[in-house]
């Protein structure tokens, strides 16, 4: 079964950092494209950043660029979204996502397969 599992989220005042991981298990995380997506409250989601198979590409999204950085291992079937410099329009629930066929463009706009229940990230004094 396919499954993919957010962790990291939490409280952050601003100008802070967290790192986000996305765990993947039933599939090899190798052929799959991955992106990081956000929802804040009231709003619909947003495509934040997608990794291609072999981490050769990258895309973000303009409100975070210079800011996150999106990496993944395959060996250890996990991505990562290190976010720095949080600020509190980052508030929201950040779901990472999988799909085998997805070019980075497609990703970015949310069209993935496979989606985790997200991890919250509050930005906050």
């Amino acid at each position: 079964q396919l499954q993919l599992v957010e962790s990291g989220g939490g409280l952050v005042q601003p100008g802070g950092s967290l790192r986000l991981s996305c765990e993947v298990s039933g599939f090899t995380l190798e052929y799959y494209t991955i992106g990081w997506f956000r929802q804040a409250p009231g709003k619909e989601r947003e495509g934040v950043s997608c990794i291609s198979r072999t981490a050769g590409s990258t895309i973000n999204a303009d409100s975070v660029k210079g800011r996150f950085t999106i990496s993944r291992d395959n060996a250890k079937n996990t991505v990562y979204l290190q976010m720095n410099s949080l600020e509190p329009e980052d508030t929201g629930v950040y779901f990472c996502a999988a799909d085998r066929n997805a070019f980075l463009p497609m990703c970015i706009l949310g069209r993935m397969n496979y989606w985790g229940k997200g991890t919250l990230v509050t930005v906050s004094s």
